[in-house]
């Protein structure tokens, strides 16, 4: 395959011109140490269950972190005025 031709030779290292003095993206890893299923026979025992870990739970819940973990959407838009407590 070494002769094959690629359409986009012009196009092949442009992101490097574009990425010049741009900080390292760095992606931690982000499983989880240990996960364990916990049945419950009804909906009282996982309110109970929650109360007592301190832990909102709904019908809906599917998932837990312990402690609680809040969302990450990817996406962050940081400014001079930014403060941690406004997020």
């Amino acid at each position: 395959m070494e002769n094959t031709l690629s359409l986009f030779d012009d196009l092949e290292n442009e992101w490097q011109k574009e990425w010049k003095d741009m900080p390292e993206f760095v992606t931690n890893n982000k499983k989880p140490y240990q996960q364990i299923i916990i049945s419950f026979k009804n909906f009282d025992d996982v309110k109970e269950f929650a109360k007592r870990l301190g832990l909102n739970v709904t019908p809906k819940t599917d998932a837990l972190w312990f402690p609680m973990k809040h969302k990450e959407s990817g996406l962050h838009y940081v400014n001079d005025n930014w403060r941690k407590d406004e997020k």
